[in-house]
């Protein structure tokens, strides 16, 4: 297949964690990173609806990893003019890096030819952002459940839960690598046994449409929130005022410092309202999650 003359690609970004479930528990929500592309002489990118953000091609994640891809297969990328139109925070806990790595991957494979499958795009995946819940989630969509080790990745797809979530979007950034800073080096065995059952009693909670239990599940975690929450000042406020208009829980999303809430779709617009006038210079909104990962389509006749 020759190069298209446009195509576009989009990426949903994701929640990860949802409270135990560190490093491995991935879910799609409905905010996106879509690149509409263009033939052109040579690669551009423009961030529409971000305009101050103008990395170079060689610090911007997507270009790198289709280009890093493309050299692995012994390849050359074409050159097309990127308009990037992106909804997903950055550094917010909301998988923009895990979306912009899985662009990347799909740029590559649809331009070159590649024809990976979608088992072969999580592994490189994982092995770029180096944990799999973020990435696989807006790869296939829906609930992820992975566990990831030096030389692989086995994946669990699952049905997304059928519930709302508030998401309080704090005004300053988070990044991953600080956030990881605050965590201990170990766990006891019998504290990471007591971490592991929790997570494991979240992930029935959520499939059974057990929210009561799931949002305790998400409060008791003890992989990471215990430790980066005094990275997030308001996250005991914000807990507290979301479980009093009827949230089942609240938890970090990815790193944070977005911080969710479970809710039932009757409450949400009343949880998402009240947490609005008390933090007014924070983005409050209800996400929910998506079934769909990364599409690719032609927008214009070859």
């Amino acid at each position: 297949m020759s190069s298209p003359a446009a195509f576009q690609i989009k990426v949903p970004g994701s929640t990860a964690n949802l409270g135990p479930g560190f490093d491995s528990i991935g879910l799609a929500i409905d905010r996106y990173l879509i690149l509409n592309a263009s033939k052109s002489n040579a690669w551009r990118f423009y961030y529409v609806n971000q305009p101050a953000f103008h990395p170079s091609l060689e610090s911007n994640l997507i270009y790198m990893t289709a280009k890093e891809l493309a050299e692995e297969h012994g390849k050359t990328l074409p050159a097309y003019s990127v308009d990037v139109y992106n909804d997903i925070p950055l550094s917010r806990g909301l998988g923009s890096s895990g979306s912009a790595i899985i662009a990347g991957i799909e740029l590559a494979d649809f331009l070159l030819n590649l024809n990976l499958s979608i088992e072969e795009k999580s592994w490189i995946a994982c092995r770029a952002e180096g944990h799999p819940d973020n990435v696989t989630a807006s790869l296939y969509g829906g609930m992820v459940v992975s566990t990831q080790s030096k030389t692989k990745v086995a994946s669990v797809l699952l049905r997304a839960p059928d519930y709302d979530f508030v998401t309080v979007i704090p005004d300053f950034e988070l990044k991953t690598v600080n956030a990881r800073k605050v965590l201990p080096e170990n766990l006891s065995f019998k504290d990471a046994i007591e971490a592991s059952s929790i997570g494991n009693v979240l992930v029935a909670a959520l499939l059974t449409g057990d929210g009561a239990t799931a949002g305790k599940m998400m409060e008791s975690d003890k992989f990471h929130q215990p430790y980066r929450s005094e990275l997030i000042p308001d996250m005991e406020k914000i807990t507290q005022i979301a479980r009093k208009n009827g949230a089942y829980g609240t938890f970090l999303s990815g790193a944070g410092p977005t911080v969710m809430s479970l809710v039932d779709h009757d409450k949400s617009a009343q949880v998402c309202q009240c947490l609005q006038e008390a933090f007014p210079d924070y983005e409050c909104t209800v996400l929910r999650p998506v079934g769909e990962g990364v599409r690719t389509h032609i927008v214009a006749p070859e």
